[in-house]
């Protein structure tokens, strides 16, 4: 007996953490549309969501975010797929990338956000070697790649935990791709190139495009980086929501939940596209 219950006493933790997690999702949701008795809110009113999609300050808000996400996902995505391309045809020395990737995998995303200020602010060290060196007279005319309104430093920082993410999510299935099919197209007569841009990296596109969402979904819902690195204006979704989450004026608590809906709505939208992707793969090697 003690076996047979043993399985599912052990799920009970996570059943726990599930249920948690779905009431404060429900809560969340509940409190978007201003339903919050303890404050004497308790009509139910798409108020909250019409004026963050009016508000000219949360909408650049959201457009910043969105551009934030999908830029670092991008350049993430192209790099780390180029990255896999170069380890896979250097078959010999795939072992000591592998090792060099997993270096920034494992440093967490605040300790990136320092490096990134400490090399790359106009106090950092590349300003000083700069100055130092007399391409720049002095460290303020160096660029400004941190609190910049283009978000470069967050955009360095999310490129280098997510580009060794790529790499470790489309590696596998490149190398196989490329040890099977793509050595038989060789056998017959193909370029390593010909194989790459007809075999390989076609049928590594849904995983390529699976990895793009889960960083992007990622890159969007994030805090900390853009909070370390991010402008004063216009703020990244997670940050404003933030501060509006601890206004002095408890009744601000709805536009944070509806910056979360707007956040969660996105994502959920990636996660469809996710599950198809997914599907259509499954498909597609039964057919195989």
């Amino acid at each position: 007996m003690k076996k047979k219950y043993t399985p599912y006493m052990l799920l009970i933790p996570q059943i726990l953490l599930l249920v948690i997690f779905v009431i404060g999702l429900i809560n969340g949701i509940t409190q978007s549309f201003g339903v919050i008795p303890t404050f004497g809110l308790e009509e139910p009113t798409l108020k909250y969501y019409k004026e963050v999609l009016s508000s000219p300050q949360m909408k650049s808000s959201i457009l910043f975010s969105l551009y934030i996400a999908f830029t670092s996902s991008m350049f993430s995505v192209v790099v780390g797929t180029l990255i896999c391309v170069i380890i896979v045809i250097n078959k010999k020395t795939k072992w000591m990338y592998e090792k060099l990737i997993e270096i920034p995998i494992i440093v967490p995303h605040i300790v990136v956000a320092i490096f990134i200020l400490n090399i790359f602010s106009k106090s950092g060290l590349m300003a000083r070697v700069l100055a130092s060196l007399g391409f720049i007279s002095t460290q303020d005319q160096f660029l400004n790649l941190v609190y910049d309104k283009y978000g470069i430093g967050i955009i360095l920082a999310y490129l280098w935990k997510e580009i060794p993410f790529i790499i470790y999510f489309v590696l596998a299935i490149m190398s196989n791709i490329n040890d099977s099919l793509g050595q038989a197209a060789v056998n017959l007569g193909a370029s390593k190139y010909q194989t790459f841009k007809r075999i390989t990296l076609p049928l590594c596109k849904n995983t390529i495009l699976s990895g793009f969402l889960i960083i992007f979904v990622f890159s969007l819902g994030a805090y900390e980086i853009p909070q370390l690195l991010g402008p004063t204006l216009p703020k990244a979704l997670p940050v404003l929501s933030y501060i509006q989450y601890i206004h002095p004026n408890l009744q601000n608590r709805p536009y944070a939940m509806a910056l979360n809906g707007i956040i969660i709505i996105i994502s959920l939208i990636a996660a469809v596209i996710y599950y198809n992707l997914i599907k259509n793969n499954i498909s597609s090697m039964k057919e195989e």
